[in-house]
């Protein structure tokens, strides 16, 4: 008789504590009473079913942690997504597919720990004694998952270092915009494979002539998707979709050829200093669309209203600057960080000096004020972080109103979306259309508190409490989507993109981002 094999997916959630006199970090273990149905008496990390109901395996993390724990959001940052697997136990005939996740607990969250029935205590270890300790009784595969998120155990210390150094860097970079975050991780990528010292003299893994090449080849290629998956995910998701984008081509390069490191390093360093192509795509779409504002017809002002920073953005307009003999340039401030105005200080900067004296005038709103600043328009300019085929264009909070208003006040006006290609995300994708990245309220607060603003010591003392059934929360929410539908054209350095453009290309994307990553 066959037995029948339950299949379920969970979550394993490993809680990480750091310290500023241990060079590395300490990881906690939870030993399973037993009074669990499986694997009663071993150590595991907080872990779960994933139930239909919730909509992404790390809305189901948080959630068992705050069951198992009683540690809530505010006590833990996430630390590393690990890429998903999946293996049997026979012995309990269950087929486990895994999603690893780390988070990291907070100062004073340890005294916030509270275990329920399911364990019957927890400990600190180091996570080098895990990997490589055969008698601690755990539950099968914990190394594979803690490997999945805490890298460093796996890898040689300057590669590991590398790589956790370069992630911390992308994750905390609130600054720069999507191009420069792909350099920053292009460079990341190439600090890892000078550190990776085990690596041969051809990087293909399909290369290799005997079973021992063939052993070592896999090893290679293993260290090298699993150094890309992290920087594709665990750096700053919400801004990956053009580091996915480029790391999936150059994979994909590296299996069509013979590669040496060096030649791969050299690969790297022509997408690092990659020049931007994009301006004379946006040049002809413009005096295309509105030949009116050209140089050759002086009867023209062409008004472009953007949000935010996009270094593009900001290439694009001062090489349209030369093409039109009059513009005007309306920028909405971009709260809460101002890049809107440091975009209208950088464009002033260049233009006073540019060769070409054709009139410009720049206006700077208030995000209040996007429907005033829509009036007569001709074109809303957009960049994107991510473009997704299923959910729309992914920019800078604020783009949708703006957009809505354009429409209502001023509905002839074209909404453009100025984007590489590279940032249309992969069907099926790893970097998460539904991810959602929330900063710290204090980059809101901090406009009230140099203003003076009435009230806000008030709002400070709420945050983070209830009172009387009371409580404030400040929202600090970077992203937000505008559907394709709203979007009139998407410019590329391939020229002017359709939906169904964007759609097939995420379709490929999707499919090598299986084949690498699946």
């Amino acid at each position: 008789m066959t037995t029948q094999i339950t299949k379920r997916a969970v979550v394993s959630c490993f809680l990480f504590r750091f310290t500023p006199d241990h060079p590395t970090p300490s990881v906690a273990l939870f030993k399973r009473s037993d009074k669990v149905r499986t694997y009663p008496n071993h150590y595991a990390p907080i872990s779960g079913s994933i139930d239909p109901t919730d909509s992404t395996p790390l809305q189901t993390a948080y959630r068992e942690i705050q069951e198992e724990t009683t540690l809530t959001p505010p006590t833990i940052t996430l630390y590393r997504t690990g890429q998903p697997f999946t293996f049997s136990d026979a012995s309990i005939a269950r087929e486990w597919t895994i999603h690893p996740f780390a988070f990291i607990l907070k100062k004073g969250g340890e005294a916030s720990i509270n275990i329920d029935w399911e364990h019957e205590r927890w400990e600190w270890f180091d996570p080098v004694r895990i990997m490589t300790d055969q008698d601690l009784n755990t539950v099968p595969r914990l190394k594979d998952s803690l490997g999945r998120v805490y890298f460093e155990a796996t890898m040689n210390e300057k590669a590991g270092r590398a790589l956790a150094m370069g992630l911390d860097r992308l994750r905390c970079d609130r600054e720069s915009g999507a191009r420069e975050l792909l350099r920053i991780a292009l460079g990341v990528f190439r600090d890892f494979i000078v550190f990776c010292e085990s690596l041969g003299d051809d990087l293909n893994p399909n290369s290799a002539t005997t079973s021992t090449n063939i052993k070592d080849k896999d090893k290679e290629w293993e260290k090298i998707l699993e150094a890309s998956y992290h920087i594709i995910k665990n750096g700053r998701e919400t801004m990956s979709a053009s580091i996915q984008s480029t790391l999936l081509s150059i994979l994909s390069e590296m299996t069509s050829t013979h590669l040496h490191p060096s030649t791969l390093l050299s690969l790297l360093d022509a997408h690092i200093h990659r020049p931007n192509t994009i301006k004379p795509a946006f040049n002809s779409y413009t005096t295309t669309s509105f030949p009116q504002t050209t140089t050759t017809n002086k009867s023209n002002t062409l008004t472009i209203l953007t949000t935010s920073s996009s270094s593009t953005i900001r290439d694009c307009i001062l090489s349209l600057h030369a093409e039109v003999q009059s513009l005007e340039l309306r920028i909405l401030e971009s709260r809460p960080l101002f890049e809107g105005t440091t975009l209208a200080s950088s464009l002033l900067s260049s233009l006073k000096s540019s060769p070409h004296k054709n009139h410009t005038k720049i206006k700077i709103y208030t995000d209040a004020s996007a429907a005033q600043a829509c009036q007569g328009v001709d074109m809303v300019l957009l960049g994107a972080d991510l473009i997704s085929a299923t959910k729309g264009v992914s920019n800078k909070t604020g783009s949708l109103p703006l957009v809505l208003c354009a429409r209502h006040v001023s509905p002839g006006a074209k909404v453009v979306v100025l984007s590489e290609i590279e940032k249309v995300n992969a069907l099926n994708e790893i970097v998460d259309d539904e991810v959602v990245e929330r900063n710290h309220p204090l980059e809101v607060m901090s406009a009230w508190r140099s203003d003076g603003v009435k009230g806000v010591k008030v709002l400070e003392d709420g945050m983070g409490s209830e009172s009387d059934g009371v409580s404030v929360e400040v929202e600090n929410v970077y992203f937000e989507w505008v559907p394709l539908h709203m979007v009139d054209a998407f410019v590329c350095q391939e020229g002017v993109l359709g939906v169904d453009g964007i759609v097939n290309r995420s379709r490929v994307l999707g499919g090598l981002a299986q084949r690498f990553f699946g």
